[in-house]
């Protein structure tokens, strides 16, 4: 898939209404935005690479592909995340990104980083704290898909997702499909479809709308 700078259907966002940190706001003020359609490959595994994406709006995908095309999905980033920080030392990129939607971002040289962390040494922390949730995420992803079976891995999944609404229940806000996640836990979009529904008829969980709702606690075997 080509790179593409021609503006989609999505409006650029204002950055005074975004939930960002005030070292990161400063940052994405240093870039001009650039919007980018729906496909569209950010992030080349294997290439050299030392520039940082600062998404301002849309989502994207990490992902690698392995043999006979295999994919595995290592998140999906949207507003405030930054992307392509592992390869700011000059070394190779180490997954793709592709958007999934129509998205904005922010491209950061690493020039341009290091003068910001000159001014803000603050955001230093701010930076190694990402790098480091995502190490454990990494972390905790190979152990489940070593120790655990297809339903294991996709309620430690759900779990991770599930956000506590202010009426006490639970329930996926962020936008995912049965493939996006077969591709994040290692098993068939059939296998997912599956699963779900069987939750579903046992009444742990529900679909209302375009979100999967948790009901009651999911058991820890099926």
């Amino acid at each position: 898939m080509p790179r593409s700078h021609r503006p989609p259907a999505a409006a650029e966002p204002s950055l005074d209404t975004l939930n960002l940190s005030p070292a990161l706001l400063a940052l994405v003020r240093k870039a001009v935005p650039r919007r980018y359609r729906k496909g569209v490959i950010l992030i080349q595994e294997g290439e050299i690479g030392d520039t940082l994406y600062v998404v301002l709006a849309g989502r994207v995908k990490v992902f690698s592909l392995g043999p006979n095309d295999r994919e595995i999905t290592f998140g999906l980033y949207g507003c405030g995340e930054f992307i392509g920080e592992m390869s700011l030392d000059g070394g190779p990129r180490v997954a793709s990104v592709v958007t999934v939607e129509p998205t904005t971002c922010v491209v950061i040289t690493r020039q341009t980083l290091q003068e910001h962390l000159a001014q803000y040494p603050e955001f230093a922390f701010e930076l190694l704290a990402k790098v480091i949730a995502r190490a454990r995420a990494a972390t905790r992803d190979a152990r489940n898909m070593a120790l655990m079976d297809s339903y294991g891995r996709l309620v430690a999944l759900i779990e991770e997702l599930a956000v506590t609404q202010e009426d006490g229940t639970r329930r996926l806000v962020s936008r995912v499909t049965h493939a996006e996640i077969a591709s994040r836990i290692g098993c068939s979009r059939e296998m997912v479809s599956r699963l779900l529904k069987d939750l579903e008829r046992g009444g742990y969980t529900a679909t209302i709308g375009r979100g999967l709702h948790i009901l009651k606690p999911l058991p820890n075997r099926w």
